[in-house]
């Protein structure tokens, strides 16, 4: 069976080869930066145990230095899963969401006349490279290199032509080299005359810049319009056997070059921008060709830099299409791969930057490019004013609907904690002291705390208590993935979001969601090479831990997927309990009179009796609306504490 033109590129374009390769190995976290592609493992094809089988994600091919096995995706699934060239594709494209291509006998010839399209093409090429030396390029020649200020060298690697001001000047010229008419007009070259002439050329009077596939073979052009009353500037190809001008990339071949050697990718808006970046030293710079960007060339962004740099243009424009590419990229994040932006300075293109400033003037944009976060924030808040409940509610619909569209559990939960903090600022302005300046807010596990005690600090003991609670649940959570690690399957999201209260607790996360181990074993080995032999032993052997039954009956999953929920459910209810405490702590630091703390005081004590009373047998619970148990004791003293804070509040 045949392939169509074009399939193998799409199936490359859409495959991770880490993804891949990472069902069959185990990564070594110390030596692999998964930001940039470059992962490290034990080579599938032989017995090792160092780390010597290398995978460039980016380039999409992997090389073992140890049996120099190599090779790509394809050839990984053939050698690993022992099939067949076609079967390798098949698996591959089944992953990938791509349908097989029917039986087509007459798919070689497909793939001949491709060939001979791309023939065309490259002649075309050479005719408007030609013309720029000539007469006919006098116009275009005093623009590029006098307006504009390109070297010899730009025009020469960007293999920029000039179509001249006449309606047939390419067509006679190809046609005069014995190529068929239709083949000129199925380039779209050409077009056919609508009163009976002979067909036209579709550039004339443009600068001309060749637009190449990611394997350097001309598909396409790109026009720039000489004539300044001409009402389209830019002109594109039309789309053809060859050119999909939502699927390619304007310069994608050396940007993905550049970028595996370390240099940042990035997007600019048009062909100048590109060439400019590209004179100025940067030269991993795309564009998009004619439209906003699209799913499939953000797709093929992430394969080759994990991080693009969208830069655009400092107007209002340039901020619009940073919207557009938001929530066309939402929905398809996940971890690993993101997109930061590099709004220029107001009225200013990468090109005109670059003649005002140089390289430094960009190489500041681009280091100052924010996070997608912060232009969803953005987006959703400048101009606005939120002085009412119904303003503040309708942010936060807006901002749960985009957050909603964020597919992996983990990313949406670190995102959502992001915006929690940026609404925080927002709505919780500093409070001023009873000379008027402006003082810090203390929180607990802040900065520092009052010299004197408040009503807000002795709220505050309410949270500690708490928060050593939450460091248990923690570590029973840790203790009963590291002793049966079958329960990450299933909580594998839920522990990746765990924002941890110490460093021992962070290392042993990341090392157990980044291995995700198969066996105990495995386990220990990750957890060992995460925090060290003696700080794992002093980590399962504390007090806390020894009553907990999933650590006497390692492996039995019923009951450590049974402790992993019951201490997610119960650490999120109190997360949820300690924060609405938090804000009623700032709500009454100003406000620290005698009635306060004395009714402080009674919510404490009627909360600390709460708690003494429950035991961890015998509590009473009740079922809430997501199904956590909750504790009535604890529900009762929490109660009580927020009537307090609305009678104050309300008194005030």
């Amino acid at each position: 069976m045949s392939l169509p033109p074009g399939f193998l590129d799409e199936l490359r374009t859409r495959t991770s080869l880490s993804q891949v390769v990472g069902r069959k190995v185990m990564w070594d976290n110390r030596k692999s930066n998964q930001a940039k592609g470059d992962m490290w493992a034990p080579c599938p094809f032989h017995q090792e145990k160092s780390a010597s089988f290398h995978v460039d994600d980016r380039k999409g091919f992997y090389y073992c230095f140890g049996c120099h096995a190599k090779g790509d995706a394809i050839s990984f699934v053939r050698e690993t899963e022992n099939v067949g060239f076609m079967e390798a594709i098949e698996i591959l494209a089944g992953e990938a969401g791509m349908q097989m291509p029917a039986k087509d006998p007459r798919a070689k010839e497909k793939a001949d006349r491709r060939t001979q399209l791309v023939e065309v093409m490259e002649t075309a090429v050479r005719y408007f490279r030609l013309q720029l030396k000539t007469g006919a390029g006098t116009a275009a020649r005093d623009y590029l290199f006098g307006k504009r200020g390109l070297s010899e060298a730009a025009v020469e690697t960007f293999e920029i032509g000039v179509a001249p001001d006449g309606w047939q000047g390419l067509w006679d010229h190809l046609t005069g080299q014995g190529i068929a008419p239709e083949m000129i007009l199925a380039c779209g070259l050409a077009r056919e005359s609508t009163k009976g002439g002979k067909p036209y050329d579709v550039f004339r009077n443009r600068i001309m810049f060749p637009i190449r596939d990611g394997r350097g073979r001309a598909i396409a052009f790109g026009g720039r319009a000489m004539d300044p009353n001409d009402k389209a500037k830019y002109l594109n190809s039309p789309e053809t056997e060859l050119f999909d001008k939502g699927h390619n990339l304007y310069n994608l071949g050396p940007a993905r070059e550049a970028a595996g050697k370390g240099q940042p990718l990035v997007v600019a808006e048009g062909y100048m921008d590109v060439i400019a970046l590209s004179e100025a030293g940067f030269g991993a710079a795309v564009a998009p060709l004619g439209t906003a960007v699209t799913e499939p060339q953000l797709q093929t962004l992430w394969r080759v830099a994990a991080e693009p740099l969208i830069a655009l243009d400092g107007d209002a424009a340039g901020l619009r299409a940073a919207y557009r590419v938001i929530d066309l990229a939402l929905p398809l994040l996940e971890s690993g791969r993101s997109l930061r932006f590099a709004i220029m300075p107001e009225g200013k293109d990468p090109d005109d930057l670059v003649r005002a400033g140089g390289p430094q003037a960009v190489q500041g944009v681009l280091d100052a490019a924010a996070p997608m976060v912060d232009l969803l924030w953005r987006r959703e808040t400048e101009g606005r004013v939120f002085d009412s409940p119904e303003r503040k509610a309708a942010l936060d619909r807006s901002l749960r609907d985009a957050l909603k569209l964020i597919p992996d559990p983990s990313l949406r939960y670190h995102y959502g904690d992001e915006i929690k903090r940026l609404r925080w600022d927002l709505f919780r302005p500093p409070t001023r002291s009873a000379g008027g300046t402006p003082r810090r807010l203390w929180r607990a596990g802040g900065p520092a705390a009052p010299a004197a005690p408040t009503a807000a600090a002795k709220a505050s003991l309410l949270v500690s208590d708490a928060r050593a609670e939450e460091h248990i649940r923690e570590a029973v959570i840790l203790a009963a993935a590291l002793t049966t690690p079958a329960v990450l399957g299933s909580f594998d999201a839920e522990i990746a979001g765990m924002d941890c209260t110490d460093p021992t607790h962070t290392a042993l996360r990341d090392a157990l969601v980044g291995a995700m181990p198969a066996t105990q074993e495995e386990a220990t080995r990750a957890a060992t090479e995460a925090i060290g032999r003696e700080a794992l032993e002093s980590f399962l052997g504390a007090p806390h831990l020894r009553v907990v039954p999933c650590l006497r009956r390692p492996g039995d999953e019923e009951v450590a997927a049974l402790t992993v929920a019951e201490e997610l459910a119960k650490r999120n209810a109190a997360r949820g309990r300690r924060d609405a405490e938090d804000e009623a702590v700032e709500d009454l630091e100003a406000h620290s009179d005698e009635v306060v703390t004395w009714r402080l005081r009674q919510a404490s004590e009627t909360y600390a009796r709460a708690q003494r009373a429950a035991g961890e047998d015998d509590m009473d619970y009740e079922t809430g609306a997501n199904g956590a148990r909750i504790d009535r004791g604890e529900r009762d003293a929490f109660a009580a504490l927020m009537e307090t804070i609305r009678f104050e509040k309300g008194r005030r």
